[in-house]
């Protein structure tokens, strides 16, 4: 074929041809490359066989200039498809452009868009349609469905739906699948399930609608509907599912902990054989570990064919997740064996297990590692990893995940956090505060606006608070959040109790019990019930902990352990052992901690024959060794009946170097029974642990000064401040009608501080005439009795009274809660206004509880 004399005389075709190849042919060294290429395929026919062989990009410039030589014009479309198959797509376009628009060309717009959007370039996905409608090309049903896969924003998702109706692919069952996820996509479930409806009441549903609306739930962790269209997809309108439809589903099942359910779509994949699917056995394995069923997900997971790096992370992760740390380091170790590259989740996995069991240097460690290896860390690796140092304390650790977090992980240039951003923020005010550095957390817990905080940032400052801070700014926090509308979990109102109960606040405790009881309608979650057993037991008022156990469809061995608690810190041993004998009947069996909740109770009741009983059977009946705490409450016991030499044979006869708590207990029995030497003994002792305290050279100066050995209280006061140590001043609080009010020793900044010191002035004339006599023994000062009795009249605990008997009802209970334990005169003193009151007073010290009524008291010596 001859080539034309001049371009004017070119079809529209050739001319697109000629212009697009001179554009690809510039006046350089390729020239001769292409004429030379040229001249020795001359003799070629181009054909649309040879062009989709073509492995070059120089190779298709060159087939397109031969076949504009050979006006070969019906090659457009092919030559298309041989640049975009070198990756040429700016040439692509360029002959497309050139076209005049038909529907059968549309197909390589399409092409070209869908491959923007395999690149991950939405905007040039947007570009492309914008230009393709420029041209005049109009979009077909496959277009569509690219472009709302390429759409993030619901606005642009809706604009494009607007476009869809009016070009009449409304009832077309492909755009119509595309648009239900795309509005799950974005967030939109209301949208996507009326287009999922529309599609039903036209009757043009497929398997492809059914898992897209299912797909759209899950992804707005909406599991529970899910489940639900899974099972009418299945059993109303009879359609068999997919490997895309039990990847879906199974998750649901594992997030839901739907075992039966699980069971049931895993059945269903061993009748159809798709469970030899990775995809499908990989879900399996990880719905079984998820639901607690490790060793189903072990079955599966070996019966698998093919396995790749998610199965094995499935596992691995599941056992971590069961707290089987052990079978879940020996799968890692199979892994690195076996050379299967160990990817994040791995890493991940591993550094969780040992953060859930406390083991932060262990985590550290395997962080370590995973650096080494060159893997990097993401958003949860970056969260068990603070959650690891949290464990352990270890601040500096926990800063330096701090600084790589601030490099690599958060966006500080935003306005506001996204959420990887506030699952970090999150991790890292918990660690601060579990390090003891509230006031940094605090800072942290502060720079996040009130409209970017979720509930888990609420509640790890409130529980950081609670547990290791301030209880005051926790319930302070708790009641701001309410303020805020924003709606707490089961873990803000355990902080909160955990508040509560270490405040002695009732009021607010009961509060709490009250919201928890309207907004769970009766079910309370487990931990939370046993949050109330301890916060109702340590605001002494463990009749209602009972009725709470009482109350718990479940209970666990922290239920019973707790109640058993409260009845001891109450001088209530005999309910305590009743307890125990309960737990035992529905085969708890009980451990250390059982045991030495038993010991506390015993000691604090009286009961040493039976104390001494429990210790003596723990390891020959049930197997459980005694620990350092289990011997410092049998010291206890016997030092607080006056059995000193006993204590001292069992200190000599333990199997391990005693521990300071051990000599503690030794110490305080000393002061109890005025015992210089043996106290003597027990403080050098405590000295040599280097654990001396405030309360040890407390304890040793109330002994020397109730044997009026006044050069050796000096002695004690004169190493207390060469020390460095100073002694806790006595504060007490109480609960009055217009909230609580604190006192310390001598405090007169009260604004009823006359009333109150005229109403215990009057309070001790008053039982003097009955029988009182103060016992200046505990005003540890060397002064006459007069001034003695005088100082003894302004502990904090009295003040407290007086201040409950002011501002009370009749016949209400007074609670009182102080830092130290109460002194002895105060004791007697409360003791005899008990008899000439209404008032129940409730005194909770530093060891236990007080009722005083009718002139006696609970603790009945033992205190």
């Amino acid at each position: 074929m001859l080539l034309r004399c001049c371009c004017c005389c070119f079809p529209l075709k050739t001319k697109v041809l000629l212009s697009l190849s001179l554009s690809l042919s510039p006046l350089s060294n390729n020239t001769r490359l292409f004429s030379s290429a040229a001249s020795s395929t001359a003799a070629i026919t181009i054909t649309p066989s040879i062009l989709k062989q073509c492995n070059s990009l120089t190779q298709v410039k060159v087939w397109h200039q031969q076949s504009i030589v050979q006006g070969l014009l019906h090659l457009v479309t092919d030559l298309i498809g041989a640049y975009m198959a070198c990756n040429s797509t700016a040439t692509a376009i360029l002959l497309l452009e050139r076209l005049p628009p038909s529907p059968s060309s549309v197909f390589w717009w399409n092409q070209l868009i869908r491959r923007a959007l395999h690149l991950g370039t939405p905007r040039k996905v947007f570009a492309l349609f914008r230009r393709m409608k420029s041209l005049g090309w109009t979009p077909d049903h496959y277009t569509y469905p690219f472009l709302f896969k390429g759409c993030s924003f619901l606005s642009l998702g809706a604009s494009l739906h607007a476009t869809v109706a009016r070009s009449g692919f409304a009832s077309n069952v492909f755009v119509c699948n595309a648009l239900v996820s795309m509005y799950g996509k974005c967030g939109a479930l209301s949208h996507a399930h009326q287009v999922f409806d529309d599609l039903c009441q036209w009757g043009i549903q497929d398997l492809v609608s059914w898992n897209s609306i299912v797909s759209a739930y899950m992804g707005a962790s909406d599991a529970k509907t899910s489940l639900l269209l899974f099972r009418k997809m299945t059993r109303l309108n009879l359609m068999s599912p997919d490997v895309i439809s039990l990847v879906n589903i199974l998750p649901a099942c594992a997030s839901l902990a739907a075992l039966l359910h699980g069971r049931e779509v895993h059945g269903f994949a061993i009748r159809s054989g798709l469970v030899d699917d990775v995809f499908v056995g990989n879900a399996v394995v990880d719905m079984y570990a998820k639901c607690g069923e490790v060793e189903e997900a072990n079955k599966v997971f070996q019966r698998m064919v093919f396995k790749d790096v998610v199965s094995w992370n499935a596992m691995v992760t599941g056992y971590s997740q069961a707290g089987r740390l052990e079978h879940a380091l020996s799968l890692f170790e199979r892994m690195r064996e076996e050379d299967i590259e160990l990817d994040v989740v791995t890493w991940t996995a591993v550094i969780t297990g040992y953060a859930q069991r406390g083991q932060g240097c262990e985590a550290l460690d395997v962080f370590r590692q995973m650096c080494s290896c060159g893997s990097r860390p993401n958003v949860v690796t970056l969260v068990s990893l603070l959650s690891a140092c949290a464990s352990v304390g270890a601040l500096l650790h926990g800063k330096e995940t701090h600084c790589y977090a601030i490099k690599s992980i958060l966006s500080l240039d935003g306005p506001d956090p996204g959420d990887d951003d506030l699952k970090v923020i999150n991790g890292l005010i918990d660690m601060y505060a579990k390090c003891q550095s509230t006031e940094v957390a605090r800072k942290m817990f502060d720079s996040v606006s009130s409209k970017d905080r979720d509930v888990v940032t609420w509640t790890v400052m409130i529980g950081g608070y609670a547990q290791h801070g301030d209880a005051n700014h926790a319930l302070q926090l708790f009641s701001e959040m309410f303020y805020k509308y924003i709606k707490p979990n089961d873990f803000t109102l355990s902080c909160a109790l955990v508040a509560c109960a270490r405040l002695s606040a009732l009021r607010f405790g009961r509060q709490i019990h009250a919201y928890v009881l309207r907004n769970c309608y009766g079910s309370v979650v487990l931990f939370v019930a046993n949050c109330l057993i301890d916060m109702y037991s340590k605001c002494g008022d463990v009749d209602t902990a009972q009725i709470v156990f009482d109350n718990m469809p479940h209970r666990n061995a922290v239920s019973w352990t707790s109640l058993m608690t409260g009845y001891g810190m109450h001088g209530r041993g005999e309910d305590a052992v009743q307890v125990f004998d309960e737990m035992r009947k529905v085969s708890l069996v009980p451990d250390g901690i059982t045991f030495l909740v038993l010991l506390y109770a015993c000691s604090h009741s009286g009961m040493v024959d039976q104390g001494t009983d429990f210790f003596n059977r723990m390891r020959k009946e049930f197997g459980v060794d005694p620990g350092p705490e289990h011997y410092a409450c049998m010291v206890d016991l016997w030092g607080r009946a006056g059995r000193l030499g006993e204590a001292m044979k069992l200190i000599d006869e333990m199997p391990v170097e005693p521990t300071p708590v051990v000599w503690v207990a030794l110490l305080s029995a000393c002061r109890l029974h005025s015992n210089v030497e043996v106290g003597e003994l027990a403080a050098k002792r405590l000295l040599e642990l280097e654990s001396g305290n405030d309360g040890s050279y407390t304890l040793l100066s109330n002994i020397y000064a109730n044997a009026s050995r006044w050069k050796d209280v000096a002695r004690i006061r004169y190493m207390m401040k060469r020390s460095g140590i100073k002694k806790r001043p006595g504060c007490s609080w109480v609960e009055g009608r217009k909230g609580v009010a604190t006192f310390f020793v001598g405090d007169r900044s009260h604004s009823q501080s006359q009333q109150i010191y005229e109403t215990l002035a009057d309070l001790i004339h008053r039982i003097k005439a009955i029988g009182y006599v103060p016992q200046t023994s505990f005003a540890l000062h060397d002064v006459d009795d007069e001034e003695k009795g005088d100082l003894l009249s302004e502990h904090s605990e009295k003040l407290a009274l007086a201040y409950g008997i002011l501002t009370l009802p009749p016949a209400a209970p007074i609670r009182i809660t102080k830092n130290l334990r109460i002194c002895g005169d105060c004791h007697s003193a409360i003791t005899y206004i008990s008899k000439i009151i209404e008032h129940e007073i409730i005194l909770r010290d530093s060891s236990r509880f007080h009722h005083f009524r009718n002139g006696s008291c609970s603790c009945k010596g033992y205190w």
